[in-house]
């Protein structure tokens, strides 16, 4: 199985927010049960403190009627004692208990019920220990017998007992609904730890599948990059072979052209110096015996000779032109490069003060900014850069002041110089083809045969970089050049 990068991405985002969904619902469960236990504990907390107050209030009333009944047989001080006690201590245990039964309608009622009932026994209570303490203790008795305080306190007892089992009941239903709570976070946290096991399990699996595919990738890409240095390697031996024999075939050709051509030229110079005595015979017949003299014969001889042989001369010129510059493209291609270091702000002002006697001509200006240095071939260089700064100044808009800026800075490991211009400008679907050989844009005003820039782009190959041009009609031109800022051999950057 290979994962490519797109799908490891998704496999690893969907890991994530997988993940992140189920710490989420462990986070949520944990901090809901956190919360149910803490009011767990409020409410278990409350119905101990119920249960408190119910079973103190139940001392105190058996404590009471135990007492009452204990005076009643014998009359004696520590009964009464006890017994004025707890039914003082009652009313209060009662009111405890009812401002914490409140939350429970419930209970509120068992709560009312049982304060008319201790009422009722406190005043029976209350009416034997008068009595037995005014000297009527077998009335008391008596009355004790007849009475329904024994069925009121049966009441009583029942009616605690009710309260006590009603939150009996609430207690054992908290502890219910805790041990769900507990139990569903103990599952909750079951299944997150299942999930997030098995989210870990797939995101190594797929990290180890994805990092496996990407070794087997980059072992591959190993052997491709040694076999493409291989054929690189080779293909640049045959391109330099053919290149050689390119300028070679150049030469050659560029040395056989020019014999016929040197002969074509003194051809024509026999001719044009033939023109001077065919005139003089003209002049003579027109003279002597105008009748022999044809209008075909006096125009061939002053008219067609002349501009046939100007049109001759001129070809040649140019053909001669062109061959000499074949030659040279020739004899720079097939020189050997010699890398050095070379100060560029150096090189560029003494191309400018070259350029000096051109530039106050015109009235223009050559600034040149601060630039790095280079390690590379001096002659090549200033070839290069003369070229572009010589354009720039030949190419400028007329009526406006040149102004012509020589500017570099370095990026990683190579080196880029602009020279930019505020000159006619070149439109951009000749962008390329200015650097053809031959080829040239714009008006041809300017002396030229369109070999400088190629052979510009020819230089910047050798050296390892690329030319490139910007520029726009009426906005002037830059031309950047980017090079290896240590040139290592011919055409080969570090």
């Amino acid at each position: 199985m290979t994962i490519s990068d797109r799908l490891f991405n998704r496999l690893v985002l969907s890991s994530v927010v997988v993940g992140f969904l189920a710490l989420l619902a462990a986070g949520v469960t944990v901090f809901g049960t956190f919360q149910q236990n803490r009011q767990f504990n409020r409410d278990v907390d409350h119905t101990y403190q119920v249960q408190a107050a119910l079973a103190a209030y139940q001392i105190l009333v058996e404590q009471a009627e135990a007492a009452r009944r204990g005076y009643l047989l014998k009359p004696n001080a520590s009964y009464r004692a006890v017994f004025e006690d707890s039914r003082g201590d009652m009313p209060r245990a009662l009111n405890t208990l009812k401002a914490l039964t409140r939350d429970n309608p419930v209970q509120q009622g068992r709560v009312a019920q049982l304060e008319n009932m201790a009422r009722l026994q406190l005043s029976l209570m209350s009416q034997s220990a008068e009595m037995v303490r005014g000297g009527r203790q077998i009335t008391a008795v008596g009355m004790f017998r007849s009475d329904n305080n024994l069925a009121n306190m049966q009441s009583i007892r029942g009616v605690l007992e009710a309260v006590g089992a009603e939150e009996a009941r609430l207690l054992k239903q908290r502890s219910d609904r805790q041990s769900r709570s507990t139990l569903m976070l103990f599952w909750t946290l079951t299944a997150t730890g299942l999930l997030l096991l098995a989210v870990a399990g797939g995101s190594i699996f797929v990290i180890f599948q994805y990092t496996r595919d990407l070794t087997s990738s980059r072992r591959d890409l190993s052997r491709l990059n040694a076999h493409l240095e291989e054929a690189v390697d080779e293909r640049t031996v045959d391109l330099r072979r053919a290149n050689e024999e390119i300028q070679r075939f150049a030469y050659i050709v560029s040395h056989d052209l020019r014999s016929p051509l040197v002969n074509i030229m003194g051809f024509t110079s026999e001719l044009e110096a033939a023109s001077a005595p065919l005139e003089t015979l003209i002049s003579r017949v027109e003279e002597t015996a105008p009748d022999l003299l044809t209008d075909e014969a006096r125009d061939a001889v002053r008219s067609d000779l002349p501009e046939a042989t100007g049109f001759i001369r001129a070809s040649t010129q140019k053909m001669d032109r062109l061959i000499n510059a074949i030659l040279r493209l020739s004899r720079e291609g097939r020189r050997v490069l010699a890398p050095e270091p070379l100060d560029m702000d150096a090189l560029v002002t003494g191309i400018a003060d070259s350029l000096k006697h051109r530039t106050d001509e015109i009235g223009a200006t050559i600034t040149v900014e601060p630039m790095p240095d280079l390690f590379s071939d001096r002659v090549a260089m200033e070839q290069i850069l003369s070229n572009l700064i010589e354009n720039a100044t030949k190419y400028l808009k007329p009526g406006r002041s040149g102004e012509i800026v020589v500017r570099g800075h370095v990026d990683g490991s190579r080196a880029i110089f602009e020279v930019q211009d505020n000159g006619r400008g070149i439109d951009p679907k000749d962008h390329d083809r200015i650097f053809d050989l031959f080829r040239r844009s714009g008006v041809q005003d300017q002396p030229g045969e369109g070999i400088g820039l190629a052979h510009v782009r020819a230089l910047a190959y050798r050296l390892g970089g690329i030319i490139t041009c910007q520029s726009a009609v009426d906005e002037g031109a830059t031309f950047r050049i980017s090079l290896p800022s240590v040139m290592l051999s011919e055409g080969v950057s570090p």
